[in-house]
């Protein structure tokens, strides 16, 4: 039986989302054989400095890349706000998954909003995107850079280091921290990253047997939404 090779990062929610896709590889074909390969990225590796002062979020995708074109792996799985509009040659977007819920999440051991916080209080977020729209409406709060995984990321908030911290709340839910989100922020408020709370899937484009294999895995309302985001994201 063939078998298929995920490429993963190694945190917490990647390896959910690579064993969620394995998941669904094996229900759609039984007796496939599916084996996660973990690796470390550089967005991983370098936690000190600000996304956009290193690259931004195709440091996420890069050794996975690498490791399929090298034939160490069949496919790849990320999170879609991570995935860089184009694509290197001979890999393609082939499978998006169905969404969880885009929206950011407010996330907070004190405020229930974003409203509630007094002036100067400290909000953490990795996210330039999110930074900016916070900022144009509470120009009064101090905005500072987070690094990490979730988990990392719920340890600072839960040592004091900021009073709070807004997050994916796809992230949250899949990992089961639906309960730590104190409430979500509209779009009107916070607009999500294009392809925010969809997993993509990448392979070679010359690989039509896995191709094959993972069509079943398709959400075709999840792709045009996706899609149509990526395309106006690539526009501006």
């Amino acid at each position: 039986m063939h078998l298929v090779r995920i490429a993963t990062r190694k945190s917490a929610l990647a390896l959910w989302q690579a064993n969620f896709v394995k998941a669904e590889l094996e229900a759609a074909h039984p007796g496939l054989q599916v084996e996660l390969v973990p690796m470390s990225t550089q967005g991983d590796k370098i936690l000190d400095t600000p996304l956009a002062k290193i690259g931004g979020k195709g440091l996420f995708v890069k050794e996975l890349e690498t490791a399929m074109l090298e034939g160490r792996a069949d496919i790849a799985v990320h999170s879609m706000k991570d995935v860089p509009v184009d694509f290197p040659e001979g890999l393609m977007l082939h499978t998006i998954c169905q969404r969880e819920d885009p929206r950011d999440a407010f996330v907070s051991t004190t405020y229930q909003q974003l409203a509630d916080l007094p002036q100067g209080a400290v909000v953490g977020t990795s996210s330039l995107r999110r930074q900016c729209q916070i900022k144009a409406i509470r120009p009064d709060l101090q905005i500072k850079d987070l690094r990490g995984n979730v988990n990392t990321r719920l340890a600072k908030l839960d040592a004091g280091e900021f009073d709070a911290i807004i997050l994916a709340s796809a992230g949250l839910i899949r990992l089961g921290f639906e309960a730590r989100i104190a409430s979500f922020l509209e779009v009107s408020t916070s607009l999500p990253a294009n392809g925010q709370g969809a997993v993509g899937i990448e392979c070679r484009s010359d690989d039509l047997i896995v191709q094959q294999l993972l069509a079943p895995l398709e959400h075709k309302e999840t792709r045009i939404c996706v899609l149509a985001e990526r395309a106006m994201n690539r526009k501006l």
